[in-house]
């Protein structure tokens, strides 16, 4: 019992005057370094409003030396004969020396080369590209327009042209329904 008495004793007892200073301290300490770090900063809205009287000043005078530079004449190299004009007179001049040229002709396109052609897996129409066949990229499938020609009443009673097991990317979307044989003359 005279340990859970001397702990009460402990507990309700005065805590000593060098604790006291001890905290005081710190929270001394805690403010010098707060105002250490506060202090230079500036107080008040005053502060940001000459900031931005600062910025519009220096937005101001470069939008005057950019109209300046490019309205108006003045030397850049007065001992080489370089000149600087206004941006209005040099469109007018660079558009009359482009009136004056002839356009160039373009060159030739490039085609790509066609790939050698698969075996066929049924028989096709003559005149027509076989279905299994390989096309350049971009050219239109020659059964596409076939079939959207051809009446639907007139489709169904024609025979229509089957698509290979696995047909290529580029006859895929004409094979995806039925296409009536384009009627070919032969001289």
């Amino acid at each position: 019992m005279a340990d859970t008495e001397s702990l009460r004793q402990i507990a309700h007892s005065r805590a000593p005057l060098s604790t006291w200073l001890g905290v005081l301290l710190l929270f001394a300490l805690f403010g010098v370094i707060v105002l250490a770090i506060i202090g230079p900063m500036p107080r008040g809205s005053d502060y940001e409003e000459t900031r931005a009287k600062k910025r519009m000043e220096k937005l101001k005078t470069v939008r005057e030396e950019a109209e300046t530079a490019l309205n108006t004449y003045a030397w850049v190299d007065k001992n080489k004969g370089v000149v600087r004009i206004p941006i209005s007179r040099a469109m007018e001049l660079t558009t009359a020396e482009l009136v004056k040229q002839k356009p160039a002709p373009a060159g030739p396109i490039a085609t790509p080369q066609a790939q050698s052609p698969a075996p066929a897996t049924s028989p096709a129409p003559a005149g027509s590209p076989k279905p299994g066949a390989a096309q350049p990229a971009g050219s239109p499938s020659p059964a596409a327009p076939a079939a959207s020609v051809s009446p639907p009443a007139q489709s169904a009673a024609s025979p229509s042209i089957q698509a290979p097991s696995s047909p290529s990317p580029a006859t895929q979307p004409a094979a995806s329904g039925p296409a009536s044989p384009v009627p070919t003359t032969s001289p």
